[in-house]
């Protein structure tokens, strides 16, 4: 999945850099090539399932008018350690001292991670300042999505037969559902220079459901209605690409 993102990553970049162009004083219409990163805080649900804090790396495709409304899709992966709050969801199959027997009679080596992903479109405005130009200032965007999220269950030596193939979907807590965002703060779009970026605070809030037709620990479906949610700091990188590049204009 990483090096997936990396390589589109790289991609963007490319194709972004035969289009960079200097701003004038003027609002214009300009295509933004995002690359973004957030350190977020688990809250209600999800942070009494996972614990511990996600970090998302995403990417985003967005429209800037020249009346500075934005349009656009965005979507990221979301990763982060595992902490089961004292209650482990392989209690059922682990030993008095905590852990699981493998096929030699061994400890097995589990390790849980938090997995997912979010996607969506978005819709925002950018409340510009006379410096260093009106296609800079204060950026409000609200969106939805999906977002989509489970207890990543891995076997390092692929040696412990309770947690491998579909049985540790018993285990895993897959759960997604409709997702609303908002983010508020600064974007900057240098006049000159390959210096474009946007920062601020971001929320999201989710309701999920399982997708597990059975939980090993409830010995049934789990029905539960999930209310998701995450606040952290995202900050990204733009990749402008102008529609119609002003009268004087360098490329870099």
């Amino acid at each position: 999945m990483m090096k997936k993102f990396l390589t589109l990553s790289f991609a963007l970049v490319l194709f972004s850099m035969s289009a960079f162009a200097q701003i004038k004083d003027e609002c214009i219409n300009v295509w933004q090539c995002e690359i973004n990163y957030a350190y977020q805080f688990s809250l209600t649900d999800m942070r009494a399932t996972y614990g511990k804090n996600p970090s998302t790396m995403g990417l985003g495709l967005s429209f800037k008018t020249k009346h500075n409304v934005i349009f656009g899709f965005e979507g990221s992966y979301l990763w982060g350690g595992y902490t089961d709050n004292g209650v482990p969801i392989l209690r059922n199959i682990m030993t008095e001292s905590g852990n699981i027997i493998n096929s030699y009679g061994e400890y097995g080596t589990v390790l849980m991670t938090q997995s997912g992903f979010y996607v969506g479109v978005k819709t925002g405005y950018v409340i510009a300042f006379s410096k260093p130009n009106p296609n800079s200032g204060i950026v409000l965007n609200i969106g939805a999505g999906l977002l989509e999220h489970h207890i990543r269950i891995e076997n390092r030596s692929n040696n412990t037969p309770p947690v491998l193939g579909d049985y540790k979907k018993g285990y895993d807590g897959l759960r997604n559902g409709i997702a609303l965002r908002g983010f508020l703060g600064y974007q900057f779009l240098s006049s000159k220079k390959l210096v474009n970026f946007y920062a601020g605070v971001e929320y999201t809030f989710a309701w999920t459901k399982s997708r597990r037709n059975y939980d090993f620990n409830l010995r049934g479906k789990d029905n539960t209605q999930y209310h998701d949610s995450m606040i952290g700091i995202r900050v990204g990188w733009i990749l402008p690409v102008y529609r119609h590049a002003p009268e004087e204009y360098y490329y870099y």
